[in-house]
């Protein structure tokens, strides 16, 4: 009686999951607008004087990994997104190696699930499975966003150092180069590899817009498109990076401060999302009688899985509201 029960709560489970890893796959769609206008017009000029440059640092996508890994992204046209995700988290693997960590893992927690656990049902140890499968992936997501975090902190510091770099006589391609050693990982090395590129021959242009494909942050799409906006045009460019770091360093304020009056609602959120759970479980146990009707009835089944949908979307709604981009 208790299995379609874990099994509702697995699928559950699942939903969520999959939510999560969308939402975090995906860029927010005014950000993405916004870095498009940016950067739109001076990426088709580069593409018409210089097309198909790769990158002088990266090897080619889709090397290593099995075969079926490799058919796996081909098929779905994800070979490119995978590996800018890895490349964006830090992460040294093929786009391929991370379908084979999220398919031994959905076999392993299938395998668990079917001698162990205690789910007779095929649709309740395929949802385990599944469940499992999603990790290495979540745990990619959870690694991007450390690091962009982390290079957001540094960030208006160096466009600062920069500034006072050029003020001292240096040209801004040394600039770059000396930020690797007066500044740690990942923004560090970020800008290292820019200066690499450059210095191995890739236009500067352009290796400013592939720093800032590889940092999805759209204050590296301002700063990349203030300095191609001097190169043509002239003008003070160490004051520009003054007010563009000042502009993060408010921007930043203002984000902890919608952080901490969205805390309540994304607290009501997480509550009125586990409840619904935690009473069903106690349910199970202190009254299995009056679960039945949700496990055993065809009706019952159609109320658990409407009650889990309205659930899944009124947390998704919440989650929206709470949600300020600044």
């Amino acid at each position: 009686m208790g299995i379609f029960l874990v099994a509702v709560i697995g699928v559950w489970v699942l939903v969520l999951g999959i939510w999560f890893a969308v939402n975090k796959w995906f860029r927010n769609a005014d950000a993405d607008r916004m870095k498009s206008r940016i950067l739109e017009t001076e990426e088709k000029k580069q593409k018409k004087r210089a097309p198909g440059i790769p990158s002088l640092i990266r090897p080619e996508d889709g090397e290593g990994g099995n075969r079926v890994a490799r058919e796996i992204l081909k098929h779905l046209d994800l070979t490119k997104r995978v590996a800018t995700l890895l490349e964006q988290a830090g992460l040294r693997w093929p786009a391929a190696r991370l379908v084979q960590f999220c398919l031994v893992a959905a076999i392993g927690g299938f395998v668990v699930a079917r001698l162990f656990a205690p789910i007779p049902y095929l649709a309740g140890q395929i949802a385990v499975g599944l469940v499992i499968g999603i990790v290495p992936v979540l745990y990619v997501l959870r690694q991007r966003a450390a690091r962009i975090h982390k290079f957001e902190e540094q960030f208006p510091e160096s466009l600062e150092f920069v500034a006072r770099s050029m003020r001292a006589g240096h040209a801004f391609s040394v600039s770059l180069e000396m930020i690797h050693r007066e500044f740690a990982d990942p923004l560090g090395g970020e800008f290292r590899r820019a200066f690499d590129e450059h210095n191995l021959g890739m236009p500067l242009d352009l290796a400013l817009l592939s720093l800032a494909h590889r940092v999805p942050i759209l204050d590296v799409h301002f700063f990349v498109s203030a300095v191609l906006l001097q190169k043509r045009t002239g003008g003070n460019l160490a004051e520009i990076l003054d007010k563009l770091a000042y502009v993060i360093r408010e921007r930043f304020k203002l984000r902890g401060k919608i952080r901490a009056i969205s805390a309540h609602g994304k607290m009501t959120g997480i509550a009125l999302t586990c409840i619904p759970i935690g009473v069903a479980v106690m349910m199970f146990y202190a009254n299995p009688q009056y679960v039945g009707f949700f496990v055993e009835d065809e009706t019952g089944h159609m109320m658990a899985g409407a009650a889990v949908t309205l659930q899944i979307i009124g947390y998704l709604v919440i989650r929206k509201i709470v949600q300020i981009e600044v």
